[in-house]
């Protein structure tokens, strides 16, 4: 089974560490988004099997990523990952697609097991 991911976050410091987590855990990080655009033209172009996706971006939020992907018909599964912890965001990814959401900060243990689950 491959497991691709596109990592999205304007943070280099969180694509690192998700990065180094999910290697180490076999997955084969193939792309890295810091932008809402980056993210939406990797994705397209990559068709990852995962993606990491920040809530809040420079230039767009991620449930309005969400929306394009579902637009575009892309097949990845979504985990959004945030310092928002709000219902309200929450409940809005996961009507969008998201399949799980992770609240930073995050250990490298529950990034791995929401990815293996998802």
């Amino acid at each position: 089974m491959s497991r691709n991911v596109l990592i999205v976050d304007d943070s280099l410091y969180m694509r690192t560490i998700i990065k180094d987590a999910l290697e180490e855990a076999g997955f084969k990080v193939v792309g890295q988004a810091t932008n809402g655009e980056e993210a939406i033209d990797l994705a397209i172009e990559l068709e990852p099997d995962i993606i990491t996706l920040d809530n809040i971006l420079p230039d767009m939020i991620g449930t309005d990523i969400l929306k394009i992907y579902k637009e575009e018909g892309l097949e990845s599964k979504v985990i959004i990952i945030s310092a928002v912890g709000q219902e309200a965001v929450i409940d809005e990814g996961m009507s969008l697609g998201a399949k799980s959401y992770i609240v930073k900060p995050f250990t490298n243990h529950q990034l791995v097991t929401t990815m293996n689950r998802v």
